[in-house]
Order: C-alpha cells, then sequence, then structure tokens
C-alpha cells in the first residue's frame, strides 16, 4: 500500500505553542519597558518642576538603567529562543515536501523522493615545514698577546 507523508503533529503542536508563549513574553518585557519608560519620564518632570531633588533623580537613573539592561537582556534571550524554534518548525515543515504520485490503468506509479545534495569534501591543505635556515656563527676572534 501506498503512503503519504504523515507530520509529527503533536510535536508540531508543542512547538507552535511554545513558540506563542515565547511571542507573549516579549510582548510583555517591551510592555514592561515601555511602562518603566513613562515612569522614569514622570519623575524627570517631577525634577524639573522642583518636586524632587537631584539626588534622588541620579538614584532613580541608576535604578532605571539596571532595570532597562535586565529587560533588554531576556527580552534578546527570548528572541534567540524563538529564532532557534523557528528554525525547527520550519525543518519539521520542510520535510513534509509532498511525494510525486500518478495514477494509471495499471496502479500507482512514482513515490520516488528526491535523493538529498552531497556536499562535496573539502580538500584539506597539506601544511609544509619550512626548512629552517642554518645559520652560520663566526668564530670568536682571539686575542693577541703583545
Amino acid at each position: 500500500m501506498v503512503q503519504a507523508k504523515k507530520m509529527n503533529e503533536e510535536l508540531f503542536a508543542k512547538l507552535h505553542k511554545e513558540l506563542t508563549t515565547i511571542g507573549e513574553l516579549i510582548r510583555a518585557r517591551q510592555e514592561e519597558k515601555q511602562g518603566l519608560l513613562d515612569e522614569f519620564t514622570a519623575e524627570s518632570k517631577r525634577f524639573f518642576f522642583g518636586k524632587i531633588s537631584e539626588r534622588s533623580l541620579a538614584a532613580s537613573v541608576k535604578k532605571t538603567n539596571a532595570e532597562l539592561q535586565r529587560l533588554d537582556k531576556g527580552i534578546r534571550s527570548a528572541i534567540s529562543r524563538a529564532r532557534v524554534l523557528g528554525e525547527n518548525i520550519r525543518s519539521l515543515v520542510a520535510k513534509q515536501a509532498p511525494i510525486g504520485f500518478r495514477t494509471t490503468l495499471s496502479g500507482i506509479t512514482g513515490g520516488k523522493m528526491k535523493a538529498a545534495k552531497k556536499k562535496k569534501a573539502k580538500k584539506k591543505k597539506v601544511k609544509r615545514k619550512a626548512a629552517k635556515k642554518k645559520v652560520k656563527r663566526k668564530a670568536a676572534k682571539k686575542k693577541k698577546k703583545r
């Protein structure tokens, strides 16, 4: 009996769910970052109008910068994880390329998959050892006694 390709739907669903979760995490971190920026803008306005001191604004700057760096690091790592998951999903889907079948009066024909292209092995260059040059040393001059 001729069999068409079947996708591992459980794996695909799991990868898709994980990718969606990472996307939501990225969005949440971006919203958190925007809230932090809005909060700092409000604090700098309070300094401008003389409600808080420069010292407290400087402390807020330090705290805000540390928090922004933490959020950026989390966003970058989530994007990296999403990229890897996307590649896994793409490779899983790419394996589902259809196999060509035709029906004839005598039955079904086809079903041959294309052979994967083989990569040519690169020839390794042979490293030649450089011949050591012989260094001629001058004979030490003898001191003449008088």
